[in-house]
């Protein structure tokens, strides 16, 4: 049995593309290994009528309405994709598809620092579209290292004005950080607790939470198996509607677009899936 279109990957894109194939009676199937992104996350929030809704009961919902039209699901990962469009599943299925949509997403590498990861999406945070409302007014920090770290300064600043900006092992241009009434304790940061930042000196700064930047890496492995093309910057090129340089293999999400919130993920997907249909009506 071959599927029109075999989705890896469960999350806002995924589900999106799945969404719109399955409502257009195509014979899809989603496989998903059960690791959010946002996991950690009680909610998520900037996707109207959603918002504020636990990422969990987000994604239940969605394979509720997914499953409602017959679109199918397996909990599995991914293991291999091959050139004769087949999809090798880590607990031994082998799925046959005509088109292929990856919708893996990315990983947030965090920095390696104690408290970092114990924190994270509680106390330590890194979009404030996401969380900044929730911590509004607060005494907040921005924790340095990262190139986008004082622009994430700027950015807090509009949420709190009781703001700290920490170096750490960076260096930054601080006169506008300073001029937006954005503290500075230079110093290199040993630790994060959840009442605040530890530095190496001894100096002890209460926040009552921490803005950090991390590194996006893309779960874009499988996409190299078959030799999706990449761009300058290193990611998996795609068109406008998501597909790849490899005609059967399309690609949305934070895979191909780190930046992308959950709503723009979403959307992505429904952009993909409604074209995959198109494609699927003209071409083996």
């Amino acid at each position: 049995m071959t599927y029109d279109v075999v989705i890896i990957g469960g999350g806002p894109a995924g589900l999106n593309a799945a969404l719109m194939l399955a409502r257009a009676r195509r014979r899809i199937v989603v496989v998903d290994g059960g690791s959010p992104r946002n996991a950690p996350a009680t909610h998520l929030h900037g996707y109207l009528t959603r918002d504020g809704l636990a990422p969990s009961e987000f994604l239940r919902l969605g394979r509720e309405e997914v499953a409602g039209y017959g679109g199918e699901f397996i909990d599995d990962v991914a293991i291999r994709l091959r050139h004769d469009r087949a999809v090798e599943l880590a607990g031994g299925r082998v799925l046959q598809a005509r088109r292929v949509l990856v919708t893996t997403g990315l990983i947030d590498e965090l920095p390696d620092i104690p408290g970092v990861r114990e924190g994270w999406g509680s106390t330590v945070l890194h979009c404030p579209y996401c969380h900044g409302w929730e911590v509004r007014d607060r005494p907040l920090g921005v924790l340095g290292g990262h190139e986008r770290s004082a622009h994430q300064a700027l950015l807090v600043r509009q949420w709190s004005a009781d703001l700290v900006f920490f170096p750490h092992t960076g260096s930054y241009e601080l006169e506008p950080l300073e001029r937006n009434g954005i503290r500075v304790v230079p110093g290199k940061v040993e630790r994060i607790a959840d009442d605040g930042v530890h530095l190496a000196s001894g100096d002890f700064v209460p926040r009552e939470a921490v803005y950090v930047a991390p590194e996006f890496r893309p779960r874009d492995r499988l996409l190299d198996q078959v030799g999706c093309a990449r761009g300058a910057d290193g990611l998996v090129t795609v068109d406008a509607n998501g597909r790849t340089s490899v005609g059967w293999v399309w690609s949305a999400g934070n895979t191909v677009d780190a930046f992308l919130q959950v709503i723009g993920a979403a959307a992505a997907g429904a952009q993909a899936g409604a074209y995959l249909n198109a494609d699927l009506l003209t071409t083996t």
